[in-house]
């Protein structure tokens, strides 16, 4: 075999982290052409093969010398002739089976060692089967696609990730397209936070966006916690159980219970509703009932009933006004003061709340108010996840920056929760996966909460769908320019890196000591990759891979303005200049723009 085109030369060197291999000295390029293609021989990166009899070892080129690892280099004088590479060891494959991830037997010393061809290379990829999408083109061959197995990329999870620039929001409109053109029963949810995607799927997704006239966004409150809505309306601590929080949880499960026989999807049993159930309940009659319940007076002051009470107007609580009543005598006579004030810290707090117009996608959902609304929360499922373009764009660009964390937190859950009690379901569950797609997830997923918006909600709901998701048919997948800020947690669960350029020692370190042991060289190659240019490591893909994904057309409008262009005008600013991005300011609406 030492006579073949492909013969590179023997190995001199094996341990279990890698093999240390001589070139021989004969070959008489360091670009020789096999089968009229021209390879580069000592390229990190690359492949080489070890035929053993009918089994093939295949390993990644790491490192290139001109002196071997095994001897003392201080006095050892370099033969400029000879090279040495270091390999890391990655799989192999027995005769023209397929080929698998791993080593069961290592090479012995002297063992030859040949250049990986491209015909090589297309044996161990494969041919495009069912359960696969390209990625892209290996970047070693324009001519050679790359296949990721779709079943591994989302049940176990993955992550893109990239520093600004690097093209991650094109990878992931690509695989999204990839999955949306091939596999007509799937379901994609993109959590969009900056609203960069609707432009690159204009045509086949269902967008719903804050104060959008077609499909508003809209996350009721009645979905939170206890402890989330608490925290939310009057900033009550995890954990804590003042007098008031007590009332507070009392009158909520009240109002719940209330409705429990009219559910738009059907009656509930009061025995088993809590103040965590999903019930709608009239949020702006709890304020107005406890306000009512602190300011009142009454005519006798040992009997404060509402047939007692100096009323002179009775307020309306749809529209968040008072009730009015006479004014309590300074003296001990009556009208008397209410002597209910428990809640009188908590009134002028969720008033606050209620009255905050960037909180109606809350506080006001469309259709979805209280259990006289014309919808329940089925209808928002139905609408998130099964309609006719099996891809939904939830475009947080108008939440407010302190709602992003308990937002992300609230949709991850509402969708957890439908995939995890309707696991057994035909149309759902284990029988219809999801994917959920979080782009920036730096933002609202870190490891800690240091910000004084972000409390954990979203984190927490993300990790259990990491940890616990696939079981029920839910995948995710975090794209993100700092990985090294994103839940360790998280990244640990990724079974997929999709890794492009990453110029942050601490950003490549974080994906080095997430990435399996043995693919340390191609991580070490992330600060040099081109635009669009990834490595792809992990469950989802035969080999690790160095590849170039295709621009998107339509792309996602997350590109660079063009300076220069915009530069080399003049620009004419009328006396109006600004209103419209004041106006914007002040009512948190961006402005639309006017074709």
């Amino acid at each position: 075999m030492k006579s073949d085109i492909t013969y590179l030369g023997k190995v001199i060197n094996v341990n279990s982290g890698n093999v240390e291999v001589e070139i021989a000295k004969e070959i008489p390029s360091a670009a020789p052409i096999i089968n009229g293609r021209l390879y580069k021989i000592g390229q990190i990166g690359t492949f080489v093969k070890f035929p053993i009899g009918s089994l093939s070892l295949y390993g990644l080129v790491s490192s290139v010398s001109n002196s071997p690892s095994t001897i003392d280099t201080g006095a050892y004088e370099p033969n400029y002739g000879s090279r040495f590479l270091q390999v890391q060891l990655i799989g192999e494959k027995l005769g023209n089976g397929q080929f698998e991830k791993g080593v069961g037997t290592y090479p012995t010393i002297n063992d030859q060692v040949h250049i990986v061809t491209e015909e090589d290379l297309k044996s161990i990829y494969g041919n495009k089967s069912d359960g696969y999408i390209e990625i892209g083109k290996h970047s070693s061959s324009e001519n050679l696609p790359v296949y990721i197995d779709i079943h591994n990329l989302v049940l176990r999870h993955s992550a893109i990730l990239g520093s600004t620039g690097s093209g991650k929001s094109n990878t992931t409109a690509n695989i999204i397209k990839r999955i949306l053109s091939e596999y007509r029963g799937s379901r994609v949810i993109l959590v969009d936070t900056h609203g960069e995607y609707s432009s690159a799927f204009s045509k086949n997704s269902k967008v719903f966006k804050i104060n959008s006239t077609e499909n508003p966004l809209t996350i009721p409150f009645w979905t939170m916690t206890f402890d989330e809505l608490s925290f939310f309306l009057v900033g009550r601590p995890e954990g804590q159980e003042q007098p008031a929080d007590k009332r507070l949880r009392e009158r909520i499960i009240e109002l719940k219970k209330a409705n429990a026989a009219k559910l738009k999807s059907g009656a509930v049993d009061e025995n088993y509703i809590t103040a965590d159930s999903p019930i709608p309940f009239d949020i702006k009659q709890l304020w107005y009932d406890f306000n009512r319940e602190i300011n009142a007076t009454y005519n006798h002051n040992s009997n404060h009933t509402q047939e007692n009470e100096c009323l002179e107007e009775e307020g309306d609580a749809k529209l968040l006004k008072a009730a009015r009543f006479t004014p309590h005598s300074p003296n001990n006579t009556a009208p008397y003061r209410s002597k209910n004030q428990t809640m009188y810290a908590y009134v002028g707090k969720i008033y606050s709340r209620l009255k905050d117009s960037r909180y109606s996608f809350m506080f006001n959902p469309h259709d979805y108010f209280d259990a006289n609304s014309p919808h329940d929360i089925d209808h928002l499922y139905k609408n998130w996840i099964d309609h006719n373009e099996r891809l939904t764009i939830l475009d947080l660009s108008g939440v407010p920056f302190e709602l992003i964390d308990i937002s992300v937190g609230l949709i991850s859950r509402l969708i957890y929760d439908s995939m995890y009690w309707g696991r057994f379901e035909n149309y759902t569950g284990r029988n219809r996966p999801i994917l959920m797609a979080y782009e920036e997830a730096h933002s609202y997923l870190p490891k800690s909460e240091r910000s004084t918006h972000i409390y954990g909600y979203a984190r927490k709901a993300v990790e259990k769908i990491f940890k616990e998701g696939r079981k029920f048919g839910v995948g995710a997948m975090v794209v993100t320019q700092r990985p090294s800020e994103i839940s360790a947690t998280i990244l640990a669960q990724v079974g997929t890196f999709i890794a492009l350029r990453l110029t942050n020692s601490g950003d490549k370190g974080t994906v080095q000591s997430a990435a399996p042991n043995n693919m340390n060289s191609l991580v070490e190659l992330l600060p040099s990759l081109r635009i669009g240019e990834a490595i792809v490591v992990g469950e989802a893909i035969n080999i690790p891979s160095r590849v170039r994904i295709e621009l998107v057309e339509p792309r996602p409008s997350s590109n660079d303005p063009k300076l220069v262009e915009a530069w080399l005008k003049e620009f004419a600013i009328s006396e109006n200049a600004y209103k419209e991005v004041v106006k914007a300011i002040r009512e948190q609406k961006p402005i639309i723009k006017k074709e």
